[in-house]
């Protein structure tokens, strides 16, 4: 059955008044909007055929390249459960590279629209800026910062980035977080690959210095020792390129880890090293500078730069030739001719297990002072009691000596018992695993309570005590339900929903 539609309904009326001669076919070929050849062609066909001529001869035919339904459904089934966070660019490429289908794009969006599987950009207004041309050649501008996100496993970690402004080259590495000697050694890899560049552009934060640590950091100092200039952006659109391109590597990079298994540190520094920016950034992101003509300066003893990708720390040398760093004392140990008392010595640290100490470029050796420590309120405790038992052996009574000490008897035979029997580690007073737990609800309370709010999870404490009390099912405050509430990670009606949709699913299995 073939549907006609008006504009179909109204060529075949046209036609039937020329063939009974009704209208003139220059009349027709006005109304139509069709050439004189066209509308005999459609009077000869009118004669022949009937009403069957206004009819496309592919009407309900499929197109020659038209895509199955299997392959739709089948492609629509790997976006749910294996592509689900990848763009419609990305998707298209990893179809035809590891699933062998070729879609275009338009039929790809329309299939993923169908699902509701479409990654889209977040819309915001943007704000007008002014374009700023990319630097002329390379070496001249390079932007850094870090990106925390999940971008493997479970746990968020920190993805360290420096890009060049002239042809978009990439340096980057995974650290737990965005620290100091994380940023120094990303530094020190570019270094060594490229050479010492002109500018570093990044934003205001307290690792680059600014005025959040008082214009001074250790990656600012170490930059001033190698002679590059650091720039801080006002604002993160000022650094754009550096910015886009975590926003690409969140929706390249973190699926292209998730489907090669990689979830270590180690094994995604690898990757994003040897297979990712080879492979994918720097055929497709990477552009041709201006200018060939590189800017970096080579650097000529590479060991220099262990000296500076360091952190250090100046302390002022006391009379004694000892000084303080991080809560603890050393001497200097080292023969010096001459006191360096009032003076400052320069303490370098590679890494958080040990340091050294320098004074005008010279390694001093140092050692750590012993002193004595103060007694702790345990072990001041010990003592009252054993001098309790002394003043009562030296005046031959207890009574006199609890009222002098102001312990009771009872308190001084016991411990004179323990200290005879276990000696004076006996007399440290203990807590009972139970003692900071002691107005906890009982368990079976805290099972009625847990039960009512996984069937109510929209009910708050309040709520749920005052219900529980008035039905006569127990006698709980909003503060024990919440007590309960978070010993069982329920805190919120997010959580007990989960919880209860656990449940569900455990009943059901």
């Amino acid at each position: 059955m073939v549907t006609i539609d008006n504009q179909i309904q109204f060529k075949i009326d046209i036609i039937a008044k020329v063939n009974d001669e009704k209208i003139c076919i220059n009349d027709a070929v006005k109304l139509l909007n069709k050439s004189k050849r066209t509308i005999e062609r459609y009077l000869h066909q009118y004669r022949k055929e009937g009403l069957q001529f206004a009819i496309h001869k592919n009407c309900r035919r499929a197109p020659v390249n038209k895509i199955s339904n299997m392959t739709k459904k089948k492609v629509q089934k790997l976006i749910k459960k294996k592509y689900f966070d990848l763009n419609l660019c990305h998707l298209r490429e990893k179809l035809e590279a590891e699933e062998n289908i070729v879609v275009k794009k338009e039929s790809l969006r329309k299939w993923a629209h169908e699902i509701h599987h479409v990654k889209r950009a977040k819309k915001r207004r943007p704000k007008a800026r002014k374009r700023r041309e990319r630097m002329a050649a390379p070496g001249l501008l390079l932007q850094m910062d870090g990106s925390p996100h999940r971008w493997f496993g479970d746990e968020k970690s920190c993805l360290i980035a420096i890009i060049d402004d002239a042809n978009s080259e990439l340096h980057a590495e995974f650290f737990k977080s965005e620290t100091t000697l994380g940023c120094m050694k990303v530094l020190k890899d570019v270094i060594i690959k490229r050479g010492v560049f002109k500018t570093l552009y990044v934003d205001r934060a307290g690792i680059f210095g600014g005025p959040k640590r008082c214009n001074f950091s250790q990656v600012q100092r170490a930059c001033d020792e190698l002679g590059i200039e650091i720039i801080f952006a006002n604002s993160p659109e000022g650094k754009g390129r550096i910015e886009r391109s975590f926003d690409t590597l969140q929706d390249r990079l973190v699926p292209e880890l998730r489907l090669n298994k990689i979830k270590t540190m180690d094994a995604a520094n690898k990757y994003l090293k040897n297979n990712f920016i080879p492979s994918y950034w720097n055929k497709n992101i990477m552009v041709m500078p201006d200018s060939l003509t590189s800017e970096y300066s080579q650097i000529s003893d590479e060991k220099s730069l262990a000296q500076i990708f360091i952190t250090k720390e100046y302390r002022k040398i006391r009379n004694d030739h000892t000084f303080s760093y991080e809560n603890q004392f050393y001497v200097i140990d080292s023969n010096i001719k001459y006191s360096i008392a009032k003076q400052e010595i320069e303490i370098r640290r590679s890494s958080k297990e040990s340091f050294k100490a320098f004074f005008a470029e010279e390694e001093l050796k140092v050692s750590l002072v012993k002193e004595p420590t103060k007694p702790s309120m345990f072990d001041l405790e010990i003592q009252k009691k054993i001098d309790a038992i002394e003043l009562a052996e030296e005046l031959g009574s207890v009574s006199e000596a609890a009222r002098r000490s102001g312990v009771s008897r009872q308190t001084i035979y016991k411990n004179k018992k323990l200290l005879e029997e276990k000696g004076p580690a006996a007399l440290k007073r203990t807590f009972k695993k139970d003692h900071y737990h002691q107005n906890r609800p009982p368990e079976e309370v805290e099972a009625v309570v847990i039960d009512f709010s996984i069937e109510n999870p929209q009910l708050g404490q309040e709520q749920v005590s005052r219900h529980l009390s008035a039905n006569d099912v127990v006698t709980i405050s909003s503060g024990g339900v919440r007590g309960i509430w978070l010993r069982h990670g329920m805190q919120t009606m997010a959580l007990r929903l989960q919880k209860k949709k656990e449940i569900e699913l455990l009943n059901a299995a």
